[in-house]
């Protein structure tokens, strides 16, 4: 008796599966069993349990945003005289003796005839007294982010003298300016008009930003 041995292969087709042997005919193999449905995808829950609605006195915290009309400028006042031993004990480190020297962002310095050439030379620094556009954000800024190390820590008077002190640096209000609530609003910034409504969001701007020209 001849032997020989069997060869076979498996074949997919017409969504079956078929066994050829040596010799042997054509016929499906037998079909696996199905897998199981999966089990329909969890619900998101409505809470996962973490954390806790904010207080009103947490939300008063950080709700302290200043906008370029001046509302949200708390009371207080001050004169470019209060604000320069404060900037020497808080800020100077950082920002140079005059605001000039860094070795972080230079605060002051104007360009000659309040020209605005940032979108050609990109390596001019951009300074508060020729590139920002309200004096608002110089307060609303320094509450919210200054000094460095201790931000939030100084007192609604200490910012007015602050932001006093920087405006008279950049030669933008006399020495013996008052500034306040209703005074600083005022202060015609050399790049107020450098500025447009950004129209992301819709009609008027809804997204409340501005780009430059």
């Amino acid at each position: 008796m001849r032997w020989r041995a069997a060869t076979r292969f498996a074949v997919y087709a017409g969504g079956c599966l078929f066994v050829i042997g040596a010799g042997a005919p054509l016929r499906p193999a037998a079909q696996s069993q199905p897998p199981p449905a999966s089990a329909p995808e969890a619900t998101e829950p409505a809470s996962f349990g973490i954390g806790r609605p904010a207080t009103s006195a947490e939300i008063a915290a950080w709700d302290i945003d200043v906008r370029p009309d001046g509302t949200g400028l708390p009371p207080g006042r001050a004169t470019p005289a209060e604000g320069a031993p404060l900037y020497a004990a808080r800020c100077a480190a950082c920002h140079g003796r005059t605001g000039r020297e860094g070795p972080n962002d230079i605060l002051v310095g104007r360009l000659p005839g309040d020209g605005f050439p940032f979108g050609r030379d990109p390596r001019i620094r951009k300074t508060i007294g020729n590139y920002w556009p309200y004096a608002t954000t110089l307060f609303d800024y320094v509450r919210r982010a200054m000094p460095l190390d201790d931000p939030g820590s100084l007192t609604d008077d200490e910012v007015y003298r602050l932001t006093a002190y920087l405006l008279f640096l950049n030669q933008l209000i006399p020495a013996d300016a008052v500034i306040d609530a209703a005074s600083l609003p005022g202060v015609m910034m050399p790049a107020r008009d450098r500025f447009v409504p950004d129209p992301r969001g819709g009609p008027g701007g809804s997204l409340g930003g501005s780009s430059p020209r």
